[in-house]
């Protein structure tokens, strides 16, 4: 079985990075998908699903080196989901994305606007678009 998970959204805050005891540099930031639709009613809505994202090593220190609050980037990885009851009392899930692969979307660096080329990819070479996983 295989499972594979993209996601494509905006940096809720700047990413945090720290290490382990050992040394290996990890980077956790948060990314807001955001879908809107319009009702039957003719009512715009809007809905956003929050991830948080862990990258680690080489990956870590390039999204804490490139991205920042609002920043658009795409990320590949395994999701693992868990329950918890908020201080409310009410139940909640968390969405936690352990990144495999990135796509920096904006340059992070900017107002906006998207970047130019392929963005490098954790072993510093480029990463171009796999045509081959689009599923449509």
């Amino acid at each position: 079985m295989y499972q594979k998970t993209l996601v494509i959204g905006h940096l809720g805050r700047d990413p945090e990075m720290r290490y382990t005891p050992s040394g290996v540099p990890v980077t956790s930031f948060s990314i807001a998908t955001t879908r809107k639709w319009t009702d039957q009613n003719g009512q715009p809505q809007e809905k956003t699903t929050w991830f948080r994202v862990t990258c680690w090593r080489k990956q870590a220190e390039l999204t804490a080196q490139y991205l920042k609050k609002g920043s658009l980037v795409l990320v590949e990885g395994d999701i693992d989901a868990s329950a918890y009851t908020d201080k409310q009392g009410n139940l909640r899930a968390s969405l936690e994305l352990t990144a495999t692969n990135f796509r920096f979307m904006s340059s992070g660096r900017s107002e906006g606007g998207e970047a130019g080329g392929a963005a490098p990819k954790a072993d510093g070479e480029e990463m171009a678009p796999d045509e081959d996983g689009i599923p449509f």
